[in-house]
């Protein structure tokens, strides 16, 4: 019998549409500037140079609906609305064409960020740990079955207190999906649990305490969350 000097922490899980299992989290990775127009705003080149990652911890998960924290040490807080896929059939060296056969779902994300914090570490070429993988900075949807969503298409939206400040649509990510896979695959091996929050588009800005943010992936559904 395995025995530990403190009790295991809980398992993040995700919440599926529909039903009352849960969908355990194992890691969450997240493509950075994954949309052209996004890219030009953040002072990057838009041309398919491949893809880059960071992750965030499985535990920051806010869930669809629950209040999100104001995070401590910012004062430029921004939203990130994105696609997020979950895996649900791990694999090494995934060919693109076989990619989506290992997605067990989709759901709306949001990808908050310290947006002051990360861009110090951009300007001193340090980490964006503390920019991106911070407590409660990943609030999220219902998770759908991966067979009633076509991630190639669909209109992505966030609006802040009832205005809208990001749409675009899926069609437009540099990388599509089955791609995004196939790249990650070839850096780790990926399992079932994982989470890939493929980029978001342009229009991210800053956020305060009080403000309601509401967003939804067509096809997918919806994420909503206060910043309190």
């Amino acid at each position: 019998m395995v025995s530990y000097v403190f009790p295991p922490p809980p398992v993040a899980a995700l919440p599926i549409k529909g039903s009352d299992a849960l969908f355990p989290l194992r890691r969450i990775f997240c493509v950075g500037r994954n949309y052209a127009e996004h890219a030009i705003e953040m002072g990057s080149d838009p041309t398919r140079e491949p893809p880059f990652y960071f992750t965030k911890p499985a535990d920051s998960v806010v869930i669809n609906g629950a209040d999100m924290p104001y995070p401590s040490v910012t004062k430029s807080l921004h939203h990130e609305m994105e696609l997020v896929v979950a895996i649900g059939r791990g694999g090494r060296n995934i060919a693109v064409a076989d990619a989506l056969s290992h997605v067990w779902g989709y759901c709306a994300g949001l990808d908050m960020t310290r947006r002051d914090i990360q861009n110090e570490a951009k300007k001193t070429g340090r980490p964006w740990d503390m920019g991106k993988g911070f407590d409660k900075s990943a609030p999220m949807g219902l998770l759908v079955p991966a067979a009633s969503v076509n991630p190639a298409k669909g209109k992505i939206e966030l609006k802040v207190n009832g205005k809208v400040t990001q749409t675009s649509d899926l069609s437009k990510l540099i990388w599509s999906v089955p791609e995004v896979i196939a790249n990650l695959s070839e850096l780790v091996e990926l399992a079932p649990g994982d989470l890939i929050m493929t980029g978001t588009p342009e229009g991210v800005a800053a956020v305060v305490r009080g403000d309601v943010l509401e967003g939804f992936v067509e096809g997918v559904g919806d994420i909503r969350t206060k910043i309190i």
